[in-house]
C-alpha cells in the first residue's frame, strides 16, 4: 500500500506531467531544426553545422555568463566534455547530411536510434549492466531501422546510413554526458561546451567551403540553431522534473512533429516500408520504456 502523503503524490505527478509537456517541446524543437535545416537548400553541409552551433553557443553562452560558479564543475571532467563535443558534431554533421538528401521524418527516426546505441556503449564504456531482455529490444530496433535503410549494393543508401550513423554518434556522445553530469558537470555546461567547441573546429572548414546565402537561407540557418537550443534546453529540464524512464519515450514524437512538417510544409510523403520500420522501432522504444519501469 502506498503510504505517500496526498500532497507527495500530487507534486510527483505534477513534475511528470511537467517533464512530458518539456520533452514534447524538445522534440518540437528539434524537428523544426530540421525542418530549417532542409529548408536552407543546396548548402556545404558544414556551413549549416555552423550556424547551427554558432547560434547555440551565444544563446547557451548566457546562462553560463549568468552563472559562471557552473564552470567550475568542469574540473576533472574535460576529457569527457571533449569526447561528448566531438562525437555530437560527427552526429549533427551526418543527420544534417542525411536531412539534405532524405525526407525529415526518415533522417529523424534514424537519429532516433541514439538511445538504443547509448544503451550498448553505456554497457562497455560506463559498466552498466544491460539485460538480455534490454539486448533483444536494441536488435529490434535495429531490425526496425532496415526497413527505413531499405540496404543496397548502390550508393543511393549512403544518406540512409548516414542517418544510421548520426543516430550512432549521437549515442555515443549521449553516453559521455551521462557520464560528467553524474559526475556533476552542469547540463548548462556540456551544452555550451558542445556548441562552442563544435563552433571552433566549424570555422575554417566553413571559411574553405563557404558558400554564398540569401537572406532567406541565412534566416533559416540562424531558426536552425535558434530551434537546436530550445531543443538541448527543454530536454534538459524535461529530465530535472522527471526521471528518463517515465518521461523518454515521448521524445520520439520528434518523428511525428517531422513527419507532419515534412507532410505540410515540403509536401514529402513517406513509403510504406518506412512506416513499417517506424512501426517496430516505436515499438522497441515503447517495449524498453514498460521494461524499465517493471525493473525499478
Amino acid at each position: 500500500m502506498n503510504n505517500r502523503p496526498k500532497s507527495d503524490i500530487i507534486l510527483s505527478m505534477s513534475n511528470k506531467f511537467k517533464g512530458i509537456l518539456l520533452i514534447l517541446g524538445a522534440a518540437a524543437g528539434f524537428a523544426f531544426m530540421n525542418l530549417f535545416v532542409k529548408l536552407s537548400g543546396d548548402l556545404p553541409t558544414f556551413q549549416k553545422a555552423f550556424f547551427r552551433n554558432s547560434v547555440a553557443c551565444i544563446i547557451a553562452s548566457l546562462a553560463i555568463f549568468k552563472n559562471t560558479k557552473m564552470l567550475k564543475t568542469v574540473k576533472g571532467n574535460f576529457g569527457g566534455i571533449l569526447a561528448r563535443s566531438l562525437f555530437g558534431l560527427l552526429g549533427v554533421i551526418l543527420n544534417f547530411y542525411a536531412i539534405g538528401r532524405l525526407n525529415i521524418a526518415d533522417a529523424s527516426l534514424l537519429n532516433k536510434l541514439s538511445p538504443f546505441f547509448a544503451m550498448v556503449f553505456s554497457c562497455f564504456l560506463l559498466k552498466e549492466k544491460v539485460r538480455k531482455a534490454e539486448w533483444a529490444i536494441v536488435a529490434l530496433a535495429f531490425f526496425g531501422a532496415v526497413f527505413v535503410i531499405k540496404p543496397s549494393f548502390s550508393y543511393e543508401v549512403l544518406p540512409a546510413l548516414a542517418g544510421f550513423f548520426s543516430g550512432l554518434f549521437a549515442g555515443l556522445a549521449y553516453t559521455f554526458v551521462r557520464k560528467v553530469t553524474t559526475n556533476g558537470v552542469s547540463g548548462s555546461v556540456v551544452v555550451f561546451a558542445f556548441s562552442a567547441i563544435s563552433t571552433v573546429i566549424l570555422l575554417p572548414i566553413m571559411i574553405v567551403n563557404y558558400q554564398s546565402m540569401s537572406g532567406l537561407q541565412l534566416f533559416y540557418l540562424i531558426m536552425s540553431g535558434v530551434s537546436a537550443a530550445v531543443g538541448q534546453y527543454f530536454i534538459t529540464f524535461a529530465y530535472k522534473f522527471a526521471p528518463a524512464k517515465e518521461i523518454s519515450v515521448f521524445d520520439y514524437t520528434q518523428v511525428v512533429f517531422a513527419t507532419l512538417l515534412g507532410l505540410f510544409v515540403l509536401g514529402e510523403s513517406v513509403d510504406y516500408l518506412s512506416f513499417v520500420g517506424y512501426f517496430i522501432i516505436f515499438a522497441a522504444a515503447i517495449l524498453r520504456w514498460r521494461y524499465n519501469l517493471k525493473k525499478d
